[in-house]
């Protein structure tokens, strides 16, 4: 492209996106692709010679869209919703022109100092103390991932040169995301040094249980290196005993890792900021800016109050690397696996200016406001009841019927592409999840899910 071209193209692109956010509901939330349909209709070898602008950008139009599920969609309520918001776009456009790849402070300072400062005015919005260092990774498994190593760095530091330790073990909530069973599978735990502790009635960490757990362990002459406690659980944002927690790792020298991916982003409201107790005495936390902060997926923040120990875990520096020493030069390809690392802060720091905090608190507050409004509904509705504590903007909701029933209301509400829910398993229920938290989604569209999930079921 020339740049007159690419300047045409780009006008293009910028206005269809404009007309797309103005209202991602004229497209169904859920893709009614069937498995194999967009491979089938594309060509199974790239072209030889190029192609035209027009004839690429209307095959995205006639053949990617249909495959789209809309995350940006009002009535996406399934899983956590992530939403790009307009500034954060911007961001994304100019970070792929300029293209930097921050693998040392050298090869691009902005990457790495516009990432210390715009982390650093989250950390202050979530009240964590100011010498928590923060990293960005792309989701909340890798900044797991990464934490667990720097687990067994602490607990058991013999491992990275000598790749051999007794068996090392990680304890979580049954309710914990399958992250931190990823992360232990990929640096070599192994799923059964995994341990899920059992929760109590409103679905929160045991820590009876835990201790339990930890000391059969120890008497199998195994080594505790992590517990990983969940402020916000995926199936039910329950909040397990973060000090009671932090109170067994240290009786037996384990690291505290916070999972705070999709509840973290509600403590910048001052209200909710009771939700990180305990979290500044954690080793590390993970909170994700691309769920609840409408920051464009991926963008994920990692803070410790221990980066020497990530340090520890992962610098490896071969001599052509190499740099000055200065102490604000800060390198954060020694501080996890990535050497490139894609100059993500600029989209974050370009929607925290714009929005401010008191904006996207209120955006919260509102959502959060509906889910109570929601869950009272459902309370006193004769044929509904709440499966689990309605917390933040997340609700739990079962029809007073089978299994088979619930699921088959939820596969009717998905079927009218106007809103999409997802559901969990609790104590071996089938139960609806609905997850407020796009920046289009409004009390009407939450109504709106109500009223769907009403009509699947057959009442009023």
């Amino acid at each position: 492209m020339s740049p007159e071209e690419f300047r045409k193209a780009g006008h293009q692109v910028v206005d269809w996106l404009a007309d797309y956010l103005a209202d991602p509901s004229k497209y169904p939330v859920l893709s009614r692709n069937r498995p194999g349909q967009l491979i089938d209709a594309l060509p199974s070898s790239a072209p030889e010679t190029g192609e035209a602008w027009s004839t690429i950008f209307a095959d995205f139009e006639r053949l990617i869209i249909p495959a789209v599920t809309h995350w940006n969609h009002p009535g996406f309520m399934a899983y956590f919703p992530t939403t790009s918001s307009p500034p954060g776009i911007l961001g994304e456009m100019l970070a792929a022109g300029l293209n930097t790849n921050g693998i040392l402070w050298k090869s691009s300072p902005a990457v790495t100092e516009l990432e210390q400062v715009s982390l650093g005015w989250l950390r202050q919005w979530i009240g964590l103390p100011d010498e928590w260092f923060g990293i960005i990774f792309d989701t909340a498994s890798t900044g797991t991932m990464h934490a667990l190593a720097a687990a067994r760095q602490f607990a058991a530091p013999e491992v990275r040169a000598t790749g051999q330790s007794v068996p090392l073990t990680v304890y979580c909530s049954e309710q914990a995301h399958s992250s931190v069973e990823k992360g232990a599978l990929a640096i070599g735990i192994g799923q059964s040094n995994v341990r899920k502790i059992p929760t109590d009635c409103v679905f929160r960490m045991d820590p009876a249980a835990l201790e339990r757990a930890i000391e059969e362990d120890v008497r199998a002459g195994k080594k505790p290196i992590a517990i990983v406690p969940t402020v916000g659980t995926t199936a039910t944002a329950s909040i397990d005993p973060v000090r009671a927690c932090r109170a067994i790792a240290d009786r037996y020298g384990a690291w505290l890792h916070v999972d705070l991916a999709y509840a973290g982003s509600a403590a910048i409201l001052p209200e909710y900021r009771w939700l990180m107790d305990g979290v500044e005495l954690a080793d590390s936390m993970v909170t994700n800016p691309h769920k609840w902060l409408i920051t464009p997926v991926d963008l994920s923040a990692t803070y410790t109050r221990r980066p020497e120990v990530f340090r520890a875990a992962f610098s490896l520096v071969p001599e052509y690397l190499r740099t000055a020493e200065d102490p604000r030069a800060l390198n954060y390809m020694e501080y996890g696996v990535p050497l490139g690392r894609r100059f993500r802060s600029l989209k974050l720091w370009f929607i925290l200016r714009t929005y401010g905090r008191e904006r996207l608190a209120a955006f919260i507050r509102d959502q959060i406001a509906w889910a109570q409004e929601l869950a009272k509904q459902i309370e006193e509705h004769p044929n509904f009841e709440i499966a689990a504590p309605q917390a933040f903007s997340l609700i739990c909701l079962r029809y007073k019927g089978s299994d088979d029933e619930n699921r088959a209301i939820l596969d009717r509400v998905n079927s009218t592409g106007e809103i999409f829910l997802s559901h969990a398993a609790l104590n071996g229920r089938y139960v609806i999840r609905i997850a407020i938290g796009n920046l289009g989604t409004g009390r009407r569209h939450v109504q709106r899910a109500w009223e769907l999930i009403r009509h699947a079921a057959g009442v009023r």
